[in-house]
């Protein structure tokens, strides 16, 4: 077992520092000058376009808002990538990967626009209101079924059961961390880690077999409260130890520049592993956000690739700047831990005790959450590869034992497999944002060109008829939208 993993570990270094990683800045950077800078300048435009009401879906109900769609896609950004990860690269590559995690986030912005208007340009309709992701555009929009069906495939297998174990070991893990540590034994016992997974499974299974709408409400309901928690901890920690923020930050800046040595042997490793854990929590490029994105109804593609914009600044620039500080405050030894556990310690040494066993309650709501949001974006690639209902059935099915299992397996090899599938479903989708930029583009100039002349952004079809492959964005749609399906 340790072989495979070090083989694994070997060959995710190799991908991800020359492949994806050079691949995703290029890209992102065509992406920002093609699109004059949309993740800087269009900022009030994220805001304003969360707001409005979905009017109605087909079923009579209400479809998923814009507002939902943003919460479904932090649901699973928001999970271990921004506690487990965040500590995992600082561990690995010291402060300096904190400052490669900004950086990336400010230009894979751009990248997160693209892919999400995409997603909204080229969705289809279904009983509950809309559903699209890079499978759709690749079929629609690049007419490559082939395509669509191995991004579709490899998200299945990457969301829905590896990061879903991913999700699951870290929350068994925090809540040994805990335990151990309200036992005073150092350990906890052996049937721990069962108990947590059956609970787990339980509580998954009478979610996802709700479906889409109440993975969504429950995701919109859970969110802010996690979040909101969290940062307000991390706030506390920042005003007690308000007169080593500025040694901090020339820490973080230096280490990333290599002017001093670092943990785990210099720039390079600080670089990849910011960059690949930003990339692991804030998933911009990744292909995943856009299956949540493609559910929202609004009134013109671009609002929630601008949304979904806000969702990467979000994760990265706030949620994960809290855990780095909060780490980084503590004065941590960089290789004796990693994970939620650096995270917790660190917790605990400013705010004692009591803050370990909330950081466990938080872990535990995040990472649960996140295996909705995954399990969400497995179900949209299960309806574009099959449209059986069994096949539904059976990947919820197994969306829960993976979860049990997750709980009670080896989280350096659920790691380490996370980070390579991840990167084959990013090239993938990058290949596919690379020939289809121009269509995102010109759908933000409509945008930009509305907002200037003083209206709310509305889209048809009928504005841009020389686009193929569009299957929805008609009359209907819009009235829908305000709430009279019948268009009268």
């Amino acid at each position: 077992m340790d072989a495979i993993q070090a083989g694994i570990v070997a060959l995710n270094d190799m991908f991800w520092a020359y492949l994806l990683i050079p691949l995703l800045l290029i890209l992102s950077l065509y992406f920002t000058v093609r699109s004059g800078a949309v993740q800087f300048r269009l900022i009030p435009d994220m805001f304003r376009s969360m707001r409005g009401e979905p009017g109605l879906a087909p079923d009579g109900k209400k479809p998923i808002s814009g507002l939902q769609a943003f919460a479904v896609s932090a649901a699973a950004r928001i999970g271990t990538g921004n506690i487990a990860g965040v500590a995992t690269a600082i561990a690995l590559g010291g402060p300096g990967a904190v400052f490669w995690m900004w950086a990336m986030a400010l230009l894979v912005g751009a990248a997160s626009f693209v892919e999400s208007t995409l997603a909204q340009l080229y969705k289809i309709r279904d009983k509950a209101g809309y559903r699209g992701g890079p499978a759709y555009y690749m079929q629609y929009g690049l007419k490559s079924r082939w395509m669509g069906v191995l991004f579709a495939v490899v998200i299945t297998f990457t969301f829905g059961f590896v990061f879903t174990s991913v999700q699951s070991n870290t929350i068994s893990a925090a809540i040994a961390n805990s335990v151990s540590t309200a036992s005073g034994t150092g350990t906890a016992p052996g049937w721990l880690a069962y108990a947590v997974g059956a609970v787990l499974a339980v509580c998954t299974a009478v979610l996802i077999f709700g479906g889409a709408r109440r993975i969504a409400q429950a995701a919109t309901a859970l969110v802010p409260v996690m979040a909101g928690v969290y940062i307000l901890m991390g706030l506390v920690v920042i005003v007690m130890n308000i007169g080593q923020i500025p040694a901090m930050v020339v820490d973080i800046v230096t280490h990333a520049f290599g002017l001093r040595e670092i943990a785990a042997g210099g720039i390079g490793t600080a670089i990849v592993q910011g960059m690949r854990r930003g990339m692991f929590s804030n998933e911009a490029g990744l292909g995943s956000a856009p299956n949540a994105a493609a559910s929202a109804a609004v009134s013109h593609p671009v609002k929630q690739g601008l949304v979904q914009t806000l969702g990467v600044y979000f994760d990265t620039l706030v949620v994960c700047s809290t855990t780095a500080f909060v780490i980084l405050l503590s004065d941590p030894s960089y290789t004796a831990e990693a994970g939620p556990t650096l995270t917790q310690n660190a917790l605990e040494t400013n705010l004692g005790p009591w803050a370990l066993h909330l950081l466990t309650l938080i872990i535990l709501l995040v990472a649960f959450t996140s295996v909705l949001g995954n399990t969400f974006y497995g179900e949209a690639n299960i309806g574009y590869l099959t449209k059986s209902p069994q096949a539904t059935t059976a990947f919820r099915v197994l969306v829960i034992v993976v979860t049990f299992l997750g709980a009670i397996g080896s989280g350096g090899l659920v790691w380490s497999l996370a980070d390579v599938t991840m990167g084959v479903m990013a090239v993938v989708n990058l290949a596919a944002l690379a020939l289809l930029a121009p269509t995102a583009c010109r759908l933000l100039r409509d945008f930009v060109g509305q907002r200037k002349q003083g209206r709310d952004p509305l889209f048809t079809k009928d504005l841009m008829p020389d686009l193929t492959g569009v299957e929805c964005w008609e009359q209907e749609d819009m009235d829908r939208l305000r709430g009279n399906p019948a268009g009268v």
